[in-house]
């Protein structure tokens, strides 16, 4: 079989993902893409990778590339998905999706008119702690379940370009992901409430007072609700992106402090005994060996050309090279990766549709229905 050639944009966060693509037995990291040109022969010549593009619209001209994984900052996501799909490429997208809901529908409507395929790369969804639960899910022993909550708390104070003032819900598919994802739910509709202000000299730049948004989600043909929570400035918390689920038999509840173990509660015992911390497995198994090392490490050998850009190491749960085999494997198969563009799009329309409702006082959006457009 061919291997498939990908085309990495955007080389901040982006660069993580290029050795994984390197040692998949399924791919060709065939080239990058960087605007700032010093930049792009850096990383090329530190992999060794010979196709090179400071111009998207250059790089999608290319026959040769069968598929996009693009790194860009969150305005460009929605143009450059679109653009590489018209394109004929296979689409994997870093989060948010798109900033506008419209821009979902266009991304979703594209899938459906080109035939290739989209897949947000949301890492909860991937990280050990989700695999955990959804193996616990899937054994049965979480009984049924009952609500799910998930939070997403970071200082984004002194990052550059789009991050400041940012609305909190405009960036929240890292807490809507896992609640929706454990049961392959849709969200229906949604109600959040802003609470606090952060200061005026961000509030203005998107006209966005909120220091928190906290939101319920209804979800579609079921009976569960979820909660999520956001925030980004002058709100003290360490960084914690938190995933709980309460079952009838089990539940399962994030650890409060980065290091500290997660809890399973257990119905039906003696009380001092409901409560039990738990070290969450990692799950390389589920992966090809060739990147199975990828999930506990960062994605470098000691004896590696690193670049400062590149040190923040596997992170993110060790997400990513699954979410790489996810999609890599969706394409092998011909088959919708997960999450699909439809469910991306709901993912994130919920976000979007928060921050609509937090502006105005708590109203209940509606999403559309992404599955039948």
């Amino acid at each position: 079989m061919k291997k498939i050639n990908i085309a990495i944009v955007g080389l901040g966060f982006g660069a993580e993902f290029i050795p994984i693509y390197l040692r998949h037995p399924h791919t060709n990291m065939y080239a990058i893409c960087q605007r700032n040109v010093e930049k792009l022969n850096q990383i090329g010549d530190a992999f060794g990778i010979e196709k090179r593009y400071s111009d998207y619209d250059e790089l999608l001209k290319d026959p040769e590339i069968d598929a996009v994984h693009i790194n860009s900052p969150i305005p460009n996501h929605a143009e450059q998905s679109l653009k590489a799909l018209y394109a004929g490429k296979h689409v994997a997208c870093t989060v948010p999706m798109a900033t506008s809901v419209e821009d979902c529908m266009a991304i979703v409507k594209a899938t459906q008119e080109t035939g290739k395929k989209y897949m947000m790369m949301e890492t909860v969804v991937y990280a050990r702690e989700f695999l955990f639960v959804k193996e616990l899910y899937e054994k049965g022993e979480l009984g049924k379940v009952q609500f799910l909550k998930a939070s997403h708390q970071q200082d984004m104070e002194g990052w550059p370009d789009y991050w400041p003032g940012l609305p909190p819900m405009h960036y929240a598919t890292h807490c809507v992901g896992p609640v929706a994802g454990l049961l392959r739910l849709d969200a229906e509709y949604v109600s959040c409430f802003g609470s606090g202000t952060i200061s005026e000299d961000l509030a203005k730049i998107h006209n966005s007072p909120f220091a928190v948004e906290s939101a319920h989600i209804k979800f579609k043909d079921s009976d569960l609700s979820a909660y999520v929570y956001r925030s980004l400035f002058d709100t003290a918390r360490q960084y914690r992106e938190s995933f709980e689920v309460y079952g009838s038999k089990k539940s399962f509840e994030w650890p409060l402090i980065e290091g500290e173990q997660a809890v399973i509660h257990t119905a039906k015992k003696e009380e001092h005994e409901i409560p039990e911390k738990v070290t969450v497995p990692d799950f390389a198994h589920y992966l090809p060996a060739e990147i199975q090392g990828f999930t506990t490490k960062g994605v470098y050998d000691e004896d590696d050309n690193t670049h400062l850009s590149f040190t923040q190491g596997a992170g993110h749960g060790g997400s990513h090279p699954h979410l790489v085999n996810e999609f890599v494997m969706a394409l092998v198969e011909d088959r919708d990766p997960f999450p699909n563009a439809a469910q991306s799009a709901n993912w994130t329309s919920v976000g979007i549709l928060a921050h609509e409702s937090a502006l105005d006082g708590g109203k209940i959006k509606f999403l559309p229905d992404f599955k039948n457009i």
